[in-house]
């Protein structure tokens, strides 16, 4: 299998996955939350970068242990949990440049999909099969806690469970963006086909299905871009998704 093939395939399957949570992320507020996130992940990027092996593998416990410290100071402080969120990325970033490479900043702050290996792509693609299946089994249940938590409750549903997973999934969705797009531009391969989505989709498996196509889509033109003009293929990435917000901007309900 080509490279480029191989780009591709995973470009388009994690666009799509993000896409795809991004639009249960929405209605909760909680887009934005993938950039500080993805900033948190550049320690594990760098060092997954210094060392040699994959970037979703170095960023993955570094998101987690975000999701965790923010919860705790949340918990002890009661301050805001964006508040909370600024303080520890910022802090991830700055650790991040102690010890990254001047020479690799570039691939952990805009990503590098170009040059994924067999192995690598393979295991990101199941990933995405996961997250995709997982979202999907949760999506009712998530909607209705994001309507209303008591309500969610009244119907026995176990809302930290639930959040949990959500969690988790998030923390996966980020360590996978990290490798396409970066630490910079992560929240911008979730949020965006979401709010696309939004301006066109009748109803909520729309909303959906579309989000999950202009995840898609936005990958494969943004790769095929960067096949033609040898430019990063994540800015470009996020370039096409922008594109497609303004035309959904056009055609909006």
């Amino acid at each position: 299998m080509s490279q480029f093939l191989l780009s591709l395939l995973s470009g388009i399957f994690i666009g799509g996955a993000a896409g795809f949570l991004g639009s249960l992320m929405l209605p909760k507020r909680m887009s934005l939350v993938a950039g500080p996130l993805g900033h948190l992940a550049l320690p594990g990027i760098a060092l997954a970068l210094i060392y040699g092996f994959d970037i979703s593998l170095g960023a993955f416990p570094l998101v987690i242990l975000g999701i965790v410290l923010i919860w705790l100071f949340e918990r002890r402080t009661k301050l805001p949990a964006e508040a909370l969120t600024a303080v520890v990325f910022a802090t991830g970033v700055a650790v991040a440049f102690f010890f990254l490479p001047i020479e690799q900043a570039e691939a952990a702050l805009v990503g590098d999909i170009s040059n994924i290996q067999f192995n690598d792509a393979v295991f990101s693609i199941a990933l995405c099969v996961l997250v995709f299946f997982v979202v999907e089994k949760i999506y009712s249940k998530m909607t209705l806690i994001n309507i209303s938590e008591d309500l969610a409750k009244s119907q026995k549903i176990n809302v930290g469970k639930y959040n949990l997973v959500y969690l988790l999934l998030i923390a996966l969705i980020v360590a996978l963006g990290v490798k396409v797009v970066g630490g910079l531009l992560t929240a911008a391969i979730v949020a965006i086909p979401a709010v696309t989505s939004k301006n066109l989709a009748k109803n909520l498996a729309q909303y959906k299905l579309l989000a999950l196509s202009f995840g898609i889509l936005s990958s494969a033109v943004g790769i095929f871009l960067s096949q033609l003009t040898l430019l990063p293929a994540g800015p470009l990435i996020i370039v096409s998704s922008a594109f497609l917000f303004v035309i959904s901007m056009i055609f909006k309900r």
